[in-house]
């Protein structure tokens, strides 16, 4: 049982380019939304997963992920997903003693550039650097799977 415990943050300014550790593009797509559960496809650079989410509980919710096949991945997202593609840059950065995903999102979502910290409990402490600017954890609209049904550009 895999248990992810993420918080997630606008980033206010571009500052966190010094920290950057590698970069990739992302392209996922959602096969299944429910009350319970979301089943994603991603093709991260060449490689490709299959991504179970349960519900989130304040900050941390039940995760699996699975490499699967990368041709089995593009045709899931060209004839399965439930709404149009996300596509993302995702840069690894270093600030403090963490690892962050920082979003650049393309297509629908442009303009939105969004970071996020995994943790090891809920009340982990971390390092907040200054370019992570308002928290947006709690903030439904900000889930890549809401992201796909409601564009960030049409808000």
């Amino acid at each position: 049982m895999a248990l992810e415990i993420e918080r997630k943050f606008l980033v206010k300014d571009q500052s966190w380019r010094s920290g950057v550790v590698s970069e990739a593009r992302i392209l996922q797509g959602y096969l299944a939304s429910g009350d319970n559960a979301t089943v994603r496809v991603r093709v991260k650079g060449d490689a490709a997963y299959l991504t179970v989410k349960g519900a989130s509980s304040g900050i941390s919710r039940m995760e699996y992920e699975y490499p699967i096949p990368f041709e089995d991945a593009q045709a899931m997202l060209r004839d399965l997903a439930l709404f149009p593609v996300v596509d993302k840059i995702r840069y690894r950065v270093r600030a403090g003693s963490h690892l962050w995903d920082l979003d650049l999102f393309a297509g629908e979502n442009q303009g939105l550039v969004m970071a996020e910290v995994e943790l090891s409990s809920e009340d982990e402490p971390f390092d907040r650097p200054g370019w992570a600017g308002e928290e947006v954890t709690a903030d439904g609209r900000y889930y890549n799977v809401n992201l796909a049904r409601h564009p960030y550009r049409h808000w």
